[in-house]
């Protein structure tokens, strides 16, 4: 074997090498907010209902949530994550659209809903108990669907 060749033996195996060790997780699919993109899915009397969602799991994520937004797709929502599960109580400050918040439960078991909320209210809405996730979606959607306190939300943060 020539120098040549050698080199290009030995350029090739580090490039084989290099190549598998940058190899990484996929990346995380994100909103045009900046946020996490995930599938959940309701199971509900008439059968599951999927929504993608963006994830609002931090103290500046939550507290933006989706004020400001114009619209809001009949399949999408944001879902907030709650670390530590908390009596949650949201508003309506800077919302546009009329939602409604699906407040869940630590084992994923929707505790209750406020339907077609006010937007701008600043009224306090308020969780029935220990809530882990708390789901907004499109107002009036979760009637449309059949959705109801009770039906189970899948996702990862119930698990």
């Amino acid at each position: 074997m020539s120098w040549v060749q050698g080199a290009r033996a030995l350029s090739f195996a580090v490039l084989v090498a290099v190549g598998g060790c940058t190899q990484s997780e996929p990346q995380p699919v994100l909103s045009e907010a900046g946020l996490e993109i995930e599938e959940l899915t309701v199971d509900t009397a008439n059968g599951p209902v999927r929504f993608t969602v963006e994830i609002a799991d931090d103290d500046r994520e939550r507290a933006r949530g989706l004020m400001f937004r114009q619209a809001l797709a009949d399949d999408r929502g944001m879902l907030f994550h709650f670390q530590e599960p908390e009596y949650a109580s949201f508003w309506m400050r800077n919302t546009v659209i009329s939602l409604d918040i699906i407040f869940i439960g630590v084992d994923g078991r929707i505790l209750n809903i406020a339907e077609r909320t006010t937007p701008y209210s600043e009224e306090g809405i308020p969780s029935v108990g220990l809530t882990r996730g708390v789901l907004e979606i499109r107002g009036g959607r979760a009637a449309e669907l059949g959705i109801s306190p009770g039906d189970k939300v899948n996702h990862r943060i119930f698990e």
